[in-house]
Protein backbone atom coordinates (compact mmCIF):
# COMPACT_ATOMS: atom_id res chain seq x y z
CA UNK A 1 0.00 0.00 0.00
CA UNK A 2 1.15 3.45 -1.21
CA UNK A 3 1.30 6.52 1.53
CA UNK A 4 -0.15 9.61 0.62
CA UNK A 5 2.22 12.55 1.28
CA UNK A 6 3.26 15.64 -0.48
CA UNK A 7 5.41 15.27 -3.56
CA UNK A 8 7.62 17.07 -5.57
CA UNK A 9 7.26 17.36 -9.62
CA UNK A 10 9.61 14.58 -10.21
CA UNK A 11 7.78 11.78 -7.76
CA UNK A 12 4.18 12.76 -9.11
CA UNK A 13 6.31 11.70 -12.43
CA UNK A 14 7.47 9.11 -11.03
CA UNK A 15 4.76 7.72 -9.02
CA UNK A 16 2.18 8.07 -12.07
CA UNK A 17 4.25 5.95 -14.48
CA UNK A 18 5.19 3.51 -11.38
CA UNK A 19 1.11 2.86 -11.46
CA UNK A 20 0.94 3.20 -15.14
CA UNK A 21 3.14 0.46 -15.71
CA UNK A 22 1.70 -1.55 -12.63
CA UNK A 23 -1.82 -1.74 -13.64
CA UNK A 24 -1.09 -1.33 -17.72
CA UNK A 25 -3.56 -4.04 -18.55
CA UNK A 26 -6.16 -2.90 -17.07
CA UNK A 27 -5.54 0.91 -18.34
CA UNK A 28 -5.65 -0.85 -21.60
CA UNK A 29 -8.46 -2.44 -21.37
CA UNK A 30 -10.06 0.60 -20.00
CA UNK A 31 -9.01 2.24 -22.80
CA UNK A 32 -10.65 0.03 -25.38
CA UNK A 33 -13.87 -0.15 -23.56
CA UNK A 34 -14.17 3.62 -23.74
CA UNK A 35 -12.65 4.54 -27.05
CA UNK A 36 -12.94 1.90 -29.49
CA UNK A 37 -15.81 3.16 -31.14
CA UNK A 38 -14.23 6.85 -31.77
CA UNK A 39 -11.03 5.67 -33.00
CA UNK A 40 -13.16 3.18 -35.08
CA UNK A 41 -14.43 6.39 -36.67
CA UNK A 42 -11.45 7.90 -36.47
CA UNK A 43 -9.79 5.56 -38.61
CA UNK A 44 -12.83 4.76 -41.19
CA UNK A 45 -12.43 8.53 -41.81
CA UNK A 46 -8.71 8.85 -42.45
CA UNK A 47 -8.82 6.02 -44.77
CA UNK A 48 -11.71 7.27 -46.54
CA UNK A 49 -10.64 10.34 -48.09
CA UNK A 50 -10.23 12.60 -44.94
CA UNK A 51 -12.12 14.79 -42.72
CA UNK A 52 -12.88 17.10 -45.21
CA UNK A 53 -15.33 14.51 -47.31
CA UNK A 54 -16.36 13.38 -43.84
CA UNK A 55 -16.55 16.14 -41.70
CA UNK A 56 -20.16 15.29 -40.34
CA UNK A 57 -18.77 12.17 -39.17
CA UNK A 58 -15.57 13.38 -37.66
CA UNK A 59 -17.71 16.00 -35.62
CA UNK A 60 -19.85 12.86 -34.60
CA UNK A 61 -16.93 10.89 -33.41
CA UNK A 62 -15.27 13.91 -31.84
CA UNK A 63 -18.92 14.35 -29.64
CA UNK A 64 -18.72 10.61 -28.91
CA UNK A 65 -14.99 10.43 -27.90
CA UNK A 66 -15.05 14.08 -25.56
CA UNK A 67 -17.76 11.46 -23.72
CA UNK A 68 -15.11 8.37 -24.33
CA UNK A 69 -12.47 10.30 -22.00
CA UNK A 70 -14.78 11.50 -19.59
CA UNK A 71 -15.68 8.09 -19.03
CA UNK A 72 -12.09 6.86 -19.07
CA UNK A 73 -11.09 9.41 -16.64
CA UNK A 74 -12.95 8.27 -13.87
CA UNK A 75 -12.94 5.10 -14.31
CA UNK A 76 -8.83 5.52 -14.64
CA UNK A 77 -8.99 7.08 -11.13
CA UNK A 78 -10.90 4.69 -9.80
CA UNK A 79 -8.41 2.09 -10.70
CA UNK A 80 -5.48 4.52 -8.76
CA UNK A 81 -6.95 5.04 -6.19
CA UNK A 82 -7.56 1.50 -5.52
CA UNK A 83 -3.88 0.85 -5.91
CA UNK A 84 -3.07 3.55 -2.74
CA UNK A 85 -5.59 1.71 -0.78
CA UNK A 86 -3.84 -1.84 -1.50
CA UNK A 87 -7.32 -3.06 -3.15
CA UNK A 88 -6.52 -5.24 -6.19
CA UNK A 89 -7.97 -3.02 -8.83
CA UNK A 90 -10.97 -4.40 -10.76
CA UNK A 91 -12.15 -3.63 -14.25
CA UNK A 92 -16.10 -4.18 -13.64
CA UNK A 93 -16.17 -1.49 -10.56
CA UNK A 94 -13.96 0.68 -12.57
CA UNK A 95 -16.31 0.84 -15.54
CA UNK A 96 -19.35 1.10 -13.46
CA UNK A 97 -17.16 4.07 -11.29
CA UNK A 98 -17.16 5.88 -15.00
CA UNK A 99 -20.31 5.06 -15.99
CA UNK A 100 -21.77 7.12 -12.89
CA UNK A 101 -19.47 9.74 -13.02
CA UNK A 102 -20.33 10.86 -16.48
CA UNK A 103 -22.72 13.77 -16.72
CA UNK A 104 -21.39 15.57 -13.69
CA UNK A 105 -17.61 15.37 -15.87
CA UNK A 106 -19.24 15.93 -18.77
CA UNK A 107 -21.24 19.11 -17.65
CA UNK A 108 -17.99 20.33 -15.85
CA UNK A 109 -15.87 19.74 -19.03
CA UNK A 110 -18.23 21.67 -20.74
CA UNK A 111 -18.27 24.84 -18.49
CA UNK A 112 -14.89 24.70 -18.08
CA UNK A 113 -14.84 24.88 -22.06
CA UNK A 114 -17.14 27.65 -22.43
CA UNK A 115 -14.96 29.82 -19.96
CA UNK A 116 -11.72 28.97 -21.18
CA UNK A 117 -12.66 29.71 -25.20
CA UNK A 118 -14.78 33.01 -23.58
CA UNK A 119 -11.47 34.37 -22.37
CA UNK A 120 -9.81 33.62 -25.44
CA UNK A 121 -12.29 35.12 -27.57
CA UNK A 122 -11.81 38.51 -25.25
CA UNK A 123 -8.01 38.32 -25.96
CA UNK A 124 -8.07 38.11 -29.66
CA UNK A 125 -11.36 40.30 -30.29
CA UNK A 126 -8.83 43.06 -27.37
CA UNK A 127 -5.65 41.99 -30.25
CA UNK A 128 -7.74 42.37 -33.05
CA UNK A 129 -9.07 45.76 -32.29
CA UNK A 130 -5.92 47.29 -30.91
CA UNK A 131 -3.66 46.08 -33.36
CA UNK A 132 -5.22 47.69 -36.33
CA UNK A 133 -6.03 50.77 -34.94
CA UNK A 134 -2.63 51.68 -33.38
CA UNK A 135 -1.20 50.66 -36.96
CA UNK A 136 -3.60 52.77 -38.89
CA UNK A 137 -3.08 55.34 -36.57
CA UNK A 138 0.66 55.49 -36.93
CA UNK A 139 1.16 54.08 -33.68
CA UNK A 140 4.67 54.41 -31.88
CA UNK A 141 6.76 51.73 -31.34
CA UNK A 142 5.64 52.06 -27.81
CA UNK A 143 2.42 51.35 -28.22
CA UNK A 144 2.75 48.71 -29.91
CA UNK A 145 4.97 46.97 -27.34
CA UNK A 146 1.92 47.94 -25.04
CA UNK A 147 -0.28 45.96 -27.17
CA UNK A 148 1.60 42.76 -27.32
CA UNK A 149 2.25 42.96 -23.41
CA UNK A 150 -1.43 43.12 -23.19
CA UNK A 151 -1.65 39.81 -25.38
CA UNK A 152 0.65 38.58 -23.34
CA UNK A 153 -0.74 39.44 -20.21
CA UNK A 154 -4.21 38.29 -21.35
CA UNK A 155 -2.79 34.86 -22.54
CA UNK A 156 -1.01 34.47 -18.92
CA UNK A 157 -4.25 35.01 -17.32
CA UNK A 158 -6.48 32.31 -20.01
CA UNK A 159 -3.28 30.26 -18.74
CA UNK A 160 -4.19 31.03 -14.60
CA UNK A 161 -7.49 30.20 -14.80
CA UNK A 162 -7.09 26.84 -16.45
CA UNK A 163 -4.25 25.95 -13.84
CA UNK A 164 -7.07 27.42 -11.16
CA UNK A 165 -9.44 24.42 -12.90
CA UNK A 166 -6.50 21.64 -13.43
CA UNK A 167 -8.07 19.61 -10.58
CA UNK A 168 -11.55 19.53 -11.32
CA UNK A 169 -11.72 16.36 -12.78
CA UNK A 170 -10.82 14.43 -9.62
CA UNK A 171 -12.22 16.86 -7.56
CA UNK A 172 -15.93 15.56 -9.18
CA UNK A 173 -15.01 12.17 -9.37
CA UNK A 174 -13.67 11.58 -5.24
CA UNK A 175 -15.52 14.47 -3.82
CA UNK A 176 -19.02 14.58 -2.57
CA UNK A 177 -20.06 17.93 -4.01
CA UNK A 178 -23.36 20.34 -3.54
CA UNK A 179 -23.57 20.25 -7.05
CA UNK A 180 -21.14 19.56 -10.21
CA UNK A 181 -20.14 22.83 -10.73
CA UNK A 182 -19.16 23.28 -7.15
CA UNK A 183 -15.98 21.42 -8.56
CA UNK A 184 -14.87 25.13 -9.51
CA UNK A 185 -14.89 26.65 -6.88
CA UNK A 186 -12.95 23.45 -4.72
CA UNK A 187 -10.46 23.87 -7.50
CA UNK A 188 -9.56 27.13 -7.40
CA UNK A 189 -9.02 26.56 -3.23
CA UNK A 190 -6.87 23.55 -3.81
CA UNK A 191 -4.84 24.85 -6.57
CA UNK A 192 -4.23 28.42 -4.78
CA UNK A 193 -0.15 29.18 -4.67
CA UNK A 194 0.73 26.09 -6.22
CA UNK A 195 -0.44 27.07 -9.76
CA UNK A 196 3.10 27.19 -11.61
CA UNK A 197 3.68 23.67 -10.33
CA UNK A 198 0.74 22.63 -11.83
CA UNK A 199 1.71 24.68 -15.17
CA UNK A 200 4.92 22.75 -15.17
CA UNK A 201 3.04 19.26 -14.69
CA UNK A 202 0.68 19.95 -17.49
CA UNK A 203 2.80 21.03 -20.12
CA UNK A 204 4.89 17.51 -19.26
CA UNK A 205 2.31 15.11 -19.27
CA UNK A 206 1.25 16.97 -22.72
CA UNK A 207 4.20 16.01 -24.24
CA UNK A 208 4.20 12.98 -22.59
CA UNK A 209 0.89 11.78 -24.31
CA UNK A 210 0.22 13.73 -27.01
CA UNK A 211 3.95 14.11 -28.90
CA UNK A 212 4.06 10.41 -29.96
CA UNK A 213 0.65 10.50 -31.16
CA UNK A 214 1.72 13.75 -32.90
CA UNK A 215 4.77 12.28 -34.38
CA UNK A 216 2.77 9.32 -35.73
CA UNK A 217 0.35 10.91 -37.33
CA UNK A 218 2.92 13.33 -39.05
CA UNK A 219 4.86 9.69 -40.14
CA UNK A 220 1.54 8.34 -41.34
CA UNK A 221 1.26 11.80 -43.77
CA UNK A 222 4.40 11.31 -45.10
CA UNK A 223 4.69 7.67 -45.84
CA UNK A 224 0.79 8.15 -47.18
CA UNK A 225 2.52 9.85 -50.46
CA UNK A 226 6.01 8.07 -50.40
CA UNK A 227 4.65 4.33 -49.28
CA UNK A 228 0.99 3.99 -49.50
CA UNK A 229 0.44 1.07 -47.15
CA UNK A 230 3.07 2.26 -44.73
CA UNK A 231 1.30 5.42 -44.25
CA UNK A 232 -2.50 4.06 -43.93
CA UNK A 233 -0.92 1.48 -41.33
CA UNK A 234 0.97 4.19 -39.43
CA UNK A 235 -2.21 6.35 -39.06
CA UNK A 236 -4.08 3.63 -37.61
CA UNK A 237 -1.21 3.01 -34.99
CA UNK A 238 -1.57 6.60 -34.44
CA UNK A 239 -5.62 6.45 -33.80
CA UNK A 240 -5.25 3.28 -31.40
CA UNK A 241 -2.13 5.13 -29.48
CA UNK A 242 -4.89 7.02 -27.11
CA UNK A 243 -6.00 3.54 -25.98
CA UNK A 244 -2.83 2.98 -24.36
CA UNK A 245 -1.60 6.64 -23.61
CA UNK A 246 -4.31 8.89 -22.43
CA UNK A 247 -4.22 6.77 -19.07
CA UNK A 248 -0.68 8.15 -18.40
CA UNK A 249 -2.32 11.63 -18.06
CA UNK A 250 -4.98 10.62 -15.67
CA UNK A 251 -2.27 8.72 -13.19
CA UNK A 252 -0.48 12.17 -13.04
CA UNK A 253 -3.74 13.98 -12.47
CA UNK A 254 -4.90 12.17 -9.74
CA UNK A 255 -1.47 12.36 -8.21
CA UNK A 256 -1.61 15.96 -8.63
CA UNK A 257 -4.84 16.58 -6.92
CA UNK A 258 -3.76 13.85 -3.94
CA UNK A 259 -1.11 16.37 -3.47
CA UNK A 260 -2.90 19.10 -3.07
CA UNK A 261 -5.29 17.75 -0.77
CA UNK A 262 -2.45 16.24 1.47
CA UNK A 263 -0.61 19.83 1.53
CA UNK A 264 -3.81 21.48 2.67
CA UNK A 265 -6.10 19.21 4.15
CA UNK A 266 -5.60 16.33 6.37
CA UNK A 267 -6.35 13.93 3.55
CA UNK A 268 -4.80 10.30 3.98
CA UNK A 269 -5.88 6.66 2.96
CA UNK A 270 -8.72 6.80 5.47
CA UNK A 271 -10.26 9.65 3.82
CA UNK A 272 -9.70 8.40 0.41
CA UNK A 273 -11.61 5.12 1.31
CA UNK A 274 -14.66 6.83 3.04
CA UNK A 275 -14.85 9.32 -0.28
CA UNK A 276 -15.27 6.04 -2.77
CA UNK A 277 -16.92 4.56 -0.02
CA UNK A 278 -14.79 1.50 0.98
CA UNK A 279 -14.07 1.96 4.11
Amino acid sequence: MADLHPMELGEILDGALTIYRRHLGLFVKIGVVALWLPVALTIYIQLAGGVEQHLGLWFLAYVIGYFANVFMTAASIRVISDSYLGRLPDLAEALSFGTSKIWPLFAVWLGKGIILVLLMLVVVVLASLAGPALVGGGGSAGALLIVLLAILGGCWFVLFVMCGYAVTTPVVVLENLGGAFDAFGRSWDLTRGFKVKLFVIWVIALLVVYVPILALAALGGYFSVVVPWAGHATQIFSALLPMLVYPIFSCILTLMYYDLRVRREAFDLQVLGQQLGIS
